[in-house]
């Protein structure tokens, strides 16, 4: 990077801070409580809410890994950001009324509430594991490593800036992290799309078009299979996106859970009054939509320059000698002209830090309120719970670096890697908070059951099929033969499968145990509840409409 790349990055890191101290200082003129720290209770903005879903959200495993998809299999990875907006529009109508409602401000506190204790602490468990282990180091390793290889700075020296800056903006509490979000989607989008602006320019340049659109058409005629959005089952790329199963099954399991029962999410609209919180969702939906014109048709451009063997250094796609599809964005990046490249390289810092702060202070809200104030120190003041928050904040950054540069991210890339291992907890907890919403009849150990059981039941379905015949499943469109030639199903029908028996058994759970005479406690929930503004109708609908045309075009 030149000198000019440097100074447009250290003003992105200059703007950031001073916000943020200021947002800072302004709310430390009285004193701090626990809600305030965690979830900036009341003074977040519809815009503020939006946006800070957003850059909690799209991190490295957007910029390189799902951008290293789009190398890899096309526009088709994009089912995953365009159904989320759907998604989104169903969590803000059905899920956060009932969460305001009932005043709940962390998932292991709807569990407790819902359920018992036991299932709250298992699943606080769960989710810090989760968290730290899967997430934050996920992300911390994805970005240090785009960084380091972007600016040429050393590894170690890179995943240590990212976190302390992370640190730095967490230590302030939801407030600041909501309000400098702003600016970090700011830079995320707009140099986000200088990114993709060059790339398509870079390839109309090559082909002998006149700019951008000449670009994208060159893309569809010269890759055709990259535009594509439902895999037939000979496709190379079916374990990852298997066919119909992207629009009917596992992926609406994928988008409900993280979007609805993900405390790292839905913490930046619980501390808000409904009509905000519906708002800032909403236009997280409409941001939602954009993605893939950020981070996927990049790694398609790159796939067409590496084709061609122009454009880009091409080696810089083969470390040792083996083609690595997450090094598309990096090696994109690298080729940009002076100020363009500091813009970019802000931007993906900005999407690495927002989604670090964001994801180790939802470690802390959980580890805090739901483990430390619950069973270690009941007697704690709000004083004691936000200091507490903080060292949390510390600590889990701290394990994330020591563990992140063994975290073995399979070939499979790092965005399907973070998603699939995800997976085998998401079913059993949908299956436990769609039905502690809606059905009062659903007991605890049924609860429990989907806790336990649908962990144990998507272990088992990973590595039923290599030990056991079951290549007939095959036949109907569930199964596929990895590199050695051993069936696996997909993990998104596994998803789907383990929700499904979760369900049923949850549901013979439940009425056994109400044949027997034990209550079970629901929520207060009410169809009133579901009512939506006509604004927000309006808006939901031309998501809807923009999806419908999306897939038609690209099906």
């Amino acid at each position: 990077m030149k000198v000019t790349d440097y100074i447009i990055f250290l003003a992105y890191f200059a703007i950031v801070a001073i916000y943020g101290f200021w947002i800072y200082h302004r709310k430390k003129q009285t004193q701090m409580s626990s809600k305030d720290y965690f979830l900036a209770e009341g003074s977040l903005t519809w815009w503020a809410i939006g946006t800070s879903l957003i850059a909690s959200n799209i991190s490295a495993e957007q910029f390189v890994a799902m951008s290293g998809d789009g190398f890899k299999m096309g526009l088709a990875i994009s089912t995953y950001e365009w159904m989320a907006a759907a998604t989104l529009v169903i969590v803000a109508t059905f899920f956060i009324p009932v969460y305001l409602k009932n005043k709940i401000y962390t998932m292991p506190q709807f569990l407790s509430q819902r359920y018992n204790g036991t299932v709250a602490m298992i699943m606080a468990v769960f989710w810090l594991l989760l968290y730290v282990v899967v997430n934050l180091t996920s992300i911390l390793y994805l970005g240090a490593l785009a960084v380091s290889s972007i600016s040429g700075i050393g590894f170690w020296y890179c995943m240590m800036g990212l976190a302390i800056f992370a640190v730095i903006i967490a230590l302030g509490g939801m407030k600041v992290i909501g309000y400098t979000d702003v600016i970090q989607v700011a830079f995320l989008i707009f140099g986000g799309l200088a990114t993709t602006y060059l790339a398509l320019n870079l390839v109309s340049d090559h082909f002998g078009g006149k700019g951008v659109l000449d670009g994208l058409a060159f893309l569809r005629e010269k890759a055709p299979d990259h535009f594509h959005m439902i895999f037939k089952k000979d496709s190379a790329n079916y374990a990852s996106l298997p066919g119909m199963t992207v629009l009917l099954g596992g992926m609406w399991i994928v988008n409900l859970n993280y979007w609805g029962c993900n405390q790292y999410i839905t913490q930046r609209a619980l501390g808000a009054d409904l009509k905000t919180a519906r708002a800032g969702i909403l236009f997280a939906a409409f941001l939602k939509l954009l993605m893939p014109l950020i981070v996927v048709l990049p790694g398609i451009a790159v796939y067409m320059l590496y084709q061609e063997k122009t454009g880009i250094d091409v080696n810089s796609m083969m470390p040792g000698g083996e083609l690595r599809p997450d090094r598309a964005y990096p090696t994109l990046l690298n080729i940009l002209p002076t100020g363009l490249k500091g813009l970019s390289f802000a931007a993906l810092t900005a999407a690495i830090v927002a989604s670090l702060a964001g994801k180790i202070n939802s470690i802390s809200t959980i580890f805090t309120l739901d483990i430390f104030k619950k069973h270690i120190n009941t007697e704690a003041n709000e004083l004691k719970l936000v200091r507490t928050g903080r060292w949390v904040v510390i600590v889990a950054m701290g394990i994330a670096i020591a563990i992140s540069p063994f975290l073995g991210i399979d070939k499979k890339g790092g965005f399907e890697f973070i998603q699939e291992y995800t997976g085998f907890v998401s079913p059993g907890i949908f299956a436990m908070f769609i039905l502690g919403f809606f059905w009062k009849k659903t007991t605890s150990n049924a609860a429990l059951f989907a806790t336990i059981g649908g962990f144990g039941l998507s272990v088992l379905l990973k590595f039923l099929p290599g030990m056991m015949d079951l290549s007939f499943l095959h036949d109907f469109g569930f199964s596929v033969a990895n590199a050695q030639g051993i069936y696996e199903i997909p993990f998104l029908d596994r998803m789907g499968f383990v929700f499904v028996i979760c369900i049923v058994v949850m549901y013979a759970i439940s009425m056994f145990e109400n044949s027997k005479g034990d209550k079970s406690h629901g929520l207060e929930v009410d169809t009133s509840m579901f009512k939506v503004h006509p604004s927000f109708a309006v808006g939901s609908l031309l998501v809807c409409g923009i999806l419908v045309a999306l897939y038609s075009i690209f099906w």
